[in-house]
């Protein structure tokens, strides 16, 4: 017979170090964890009739048991199996935009771990190819834009995407996960938001200071904004693109955002990320779109204005508050710190549960606060993912 430990916000199971937390609006919600592995799996009946995957029911605000879970870069590095390939195919870019090596990467988690979401294993600069924008990702390096745009001629020669002919293998790989998959996870795509696609190719790779794309927001704004505005469209097409494909939800990577102040924020990005919510609403109403950018405390409700459905919520933000702050229409993803899965086992079965009771019942998605770290064992992931779907509201 399967036992269960009750956990309350500050109250952990018998026998572990109480967390503390204060907070004027506790969310307090009761959740076990379902110690018999064969209980803690969702209803093979509701598979079986063709229910939704638990994720979609999830962010919807249906009645579900426990949150749907899955990982950032869940296919990557840490596992050896992904290493093995990489050890065959030494190029990120081959790995990536050949279909069959990224619907293999795609499913290397889904096999080990069985997680409530398959995510494509693939790049935000995967699409500038097809716009006129040259790059290649290095070893060693990251990605290197071969022409970094800093002129308006330069941004005139940028074209828009045509995803059927530049990255056929990524609807190749989209509807093939989704097939392979079937109801039992959601499968997501990604993009890159226009901002943080802009500082890549203005930068011309990876940056520290993003002085480049700043002197160009504060000097050219002009330039800049054309550039935002082609990316945009392109975006919208892209996303559009993926959710034909088999894409149950997208998200959204505006990962260099916080790099700029709430007041530039509202200018150079938050415009164009409400552009791509309310086109693809336009032809897409369901899809759900989830919006992540690390270190965005300071922008939290600027991020949920930007009308997506889910905001992605890094670990230096305190889950409650952050729910607090979005309001209850927004749903919440996150937001352990990836470092703890280096922690032992315990730690991380109460680090999940904590995490899971601060977010309150419903309308959240378990998932880490930026991606899973290079060198994380294995069996810490393994086990993350058994206590995230052991939870029970």
């Amino acid at each position: 017979m399967a036992t269960t430990s009750g956990c309350l916000v500050g109250q952990c199971r018998p026998g572990a170090a109480a967390v503390q937390w204060n907070s004027s609006r506790p969310s307090r919600i009761q959740c076990s964890v379902v110690a018999d592995a064969a209980t803690a799996t969702d209803s093979q009946q509701e598979l079986r009739a063709g229910a939704d995957p638990l994720l979609l029911r999830a962010v919807r605000g249906d009645s579900v048991e426990r949150p749907p879970v899955w990982m950032m870069r869940q296919a990557g590095r840490y596992m050896k199996s992904y290493q093995d390939l990489c050890a065959k195919y030494p190029s990120f870019r081959e790995r990536s935009e050949n279909a069959e090596l990224a619907i293999e990467i795609s499913l290397q988690p889904w096999k080990a771990f069985r997680p409530d979401g398959v995510i494509l294993f693939s790049d935000i600069l995967t699409p500038l190819t097809g716009m006129n924008i040259p790059f290649d990702i290095l070893a060693g390096k990251g990605p290197v834009i071969h022409k970094p745009i800093t002129s308006m001629a330069d941004v005139d020669e940028v074209t828009e995407l045509c995803p059927e002919e530049a990255v056929p293998y990524v609807g190749q790989a989209l509807s093939s996960l989704r097939a392979e998959v079937g109801n039992e996870a959601a499968v997501l795509g990604f993009v890159g938001a226009p901002f943080t696609l802009a500082s890549y190719i203005i930068e011309g790779g990876s940056s520290k200071h993003f002085a480049k794309i700043k002197r160009l927001a504060f000097g050219s704004p002009e330039i800049l904004h054309a550039l935002l505005k082609k990316l945009a469209e392109s975006i919208i097409i892209y996303v559009r693109y993926q959710a034909d494909k088999g894409a149950q939800t997208v998200q959204i990577f505006d990962s260099w955002a916080t790099h700029l102040s709430p007041i530039d924020f509202e200018q150079f990005s938050l415009p164009y990320l409400k552009q791509i919510v309310s086109e693809v609403k336009k032809t897409h109403p369901s899809l759900p779109l989830i919006l992540y950018a690390s270190g965005s405390g300071g922008l939290l409700e600027r991020l949920g204005s930007s009308g997506v459905d889910i905001v992605s919520v890094d670990w230096t933000v305190d889950m409650a508050e952050a729910r607090q702050r979005l309001g209850r229409d927004v749903a919440v993803q996150g937001n352990i710190d990836p470092g703890a899965l280096f922690g032992s086992k315990d730690f991380i079965r109460q680090r999940v549960i904590d995490t899971v009771a601060r977010a309150g019942r419903g309308k959240h998605i378990l998932n880490l606060g930026h991606g899973v770290l290079v060198g994380t064992p294995e069996e810490n992931v393994a086990h993350f993912f058994e206590v995230g779907k052991s939870i029970r509201y």
